[in-house]
């Protein structure tokens, strides 16, 4: 049985199997893919003491490091149930069970996506998904924000500043968010608001150039730099739906502490209820869920 076994190859699982080598715990750290978030990020310029990178860039110093420190992961199995026992946990995954004191869950979440033509061929070459964290790539440029929900109306009012002018693509009558952004974007001169609007396509030649919406059965084309597309993430929980409290958006329910409502189950990342993605924060509540997972098992003995 293993003390801890952590689930998940992003940063947040990365940082918590590291932090597990350094305290020489006995370990598993099981993931369905290495990388996480860095597979599909481009630059990245806001995380501390990395002036500049990229995703892939990142990835490969995380790897480094989890040789440096003799961690290896199990690549290439997907976690599908985790079930209490006696004394402990047993996670089963597509390719075995493991038995362990304790379950570290950094499973992660992925964008929603608008599925039409461009969107796929131009990620990172214009279309992203995140606006804090690739905003500022936009500098002076006009850009489309697509979604009408909290997370678009905080992506415009981010990069407001930023870009030279941006078309907010929304495909209902009115915006689903707080009011007060809604007035906040509502107030911005560079900002063009479309309802109604259901985007059907993405174009450029090697970046992104233009995006195609419908409205009232007529299809409209803007000339864009850059495309953000904000209609939420969707978490990596649906294998522990009855095991753990769940938020309203399925996003793992803990404390300050990454405890959820399991006691010796912790969860870290874009798959808890913080709902905040980002990199800083996601290695942050790794290092906290590690932490606290050998200070819940040293409380056992």
């Amino acid at each position: 049985m293993y003390e801890v076994i952590i689930i998940g190859g992003g940063i947040a699982g990365s940082t918590a199997a590291i932090y597990a080598a350094r305290k020489k715990m006995e370990f598993l750290f099981v993931t369905d893919k290495l990388g996480g978030q860095f597979l599909e990020s481009g630059e990245i310029l806001n995380y501390p003491g990395v002036v500049k990178t990229t995703g892939a860039d990142f990835s490969t110093v995380f790897e480094e490091q989890l040789k440096f420190n003799n961690v290896e992961p199990k690549v290439g199995e997907k976690v599908n149930k985790i079930e209490k026992m006696e004394d402990g946990f047993k996670v089963s995954s597509d390719k075995g069970s493991y038995e362990a004191k304790a379950v570290i869950i950094a499973t992660g979440s992925h964008p929603k996506k608008i599925n039409v033509p461009g969107e796929k061929e131009f990620f990172n070459k214009g279309v992203t998904y995140c606006s804090i964290c690739d905003g500022p790539l936009f500098s002076g440029k006009t850009i489309a924000i697509i979604g009408g929900g909290n997370s678009a109306l905080e992506g415009v009012d981010f990069t407001k500043n930023i870009a030279k002018k941006i078309y907010v693509i929304n495909v209902t009558k009115d915006f689903n968010a707080h009011e007060y952004l809604i007035e906040k974007v509502k107030s911005y001169e560079n900002v063009e608001i479309i309802h109604e609007a259901k985007t059907t396509a993405i174009s450029g030649d090697k970046f992104v150039s233009a995006i195609t919406y419908e409205k009232q059965g007529k299809e409209n084309k803007l000339d864009v730099e850059g495309v953000i597309i904000e209609i939420g993430r969707t978490p990596n929980t649906a294998f522990v739906e009855g095991f753990l409290d769940l938020d309203d958006h399925k996003h793992i329910t803990i404390d300050c502490q990454t405890n959820t409502s399991v006691e010796g189950v912790l969860a870290a990342g874009d798959c808890s209820s913080v709902h905040e993605y980002q990199y800083t924060i996601a290695a942050g509540q790794g290092c906290i869920a590690l932490l606290k997972a050998a200070r819940y098992l040293a409380n056992k003995r």
